[in-house]
């Protein structure tokens, strides 16, 4: 799959340094392979980070827990987000679950992740192939229809 994608900028950069520093002062001990940390840049230009709860029973994404501290600090427009895993894993993708939320929600943001083409940003829209967007009054609609719109 061909998947537009546009290269770095220092701000993107920025941002990836800001999601290491995180994982990388709170990874979960000796044994924390699955801690990831996460960086969102608001239309703003203010940053705000986010790190996961790992638990064999889930626990929320680090990128989750980065929606909610933008929306906490009053952030409602966000533009870029990144996931860093620890151990020197580098950028990752974000899951399924998160894409969604992310498409549901900010369905203009991008997402810097690994690309064919090296780290890139990619927009949400572009990772979310024959999207649905659900209400509880209208269920799933295909994302775009009149009757889906994102949440703000």
């Amino acid at each position: 799959m061909n998947i537009p994608h546009r290269a770095l900028t220092a701000a993107d950069q920025e941002l990836i340094d800001l999601a290491r520093a995180v994982v990388d002062a709170n990874t979960d001990g000796e044994d924390g392979i699955h801690t990831v940390g996460a960086a969102v840049r608001a239309a703003d230009g203010s940053t705000h980070i986010g790190i996961n709860v790992y638990h064999f029973t889930g626990g929320p994404c680090a990128e989750l827990v980065a929606l909610g501290n933008a929306r906490a600090s009053g952030a409602h427009r966000l533009t870029t987000i990144v996931a860093v895993g620890n151990r020197g894993r580098g950028v990752i993708g974000p899951c399924g679950k998160d894409r969604q939320v992310l498409l549901d929600y900010h369905p203009e943001i991008r997402v810097i992740l690994p690309t064919a083409h090296g780290i890139a940003g990619v927009p949400i829209k572009d990772l979310m192939p024959y999207a649905t967007a659900w209400s509880p009054d209208g269920g799933s609609t295909a994302y775009g229809d009149d009757a889906s719109s994102a949440r703000t």
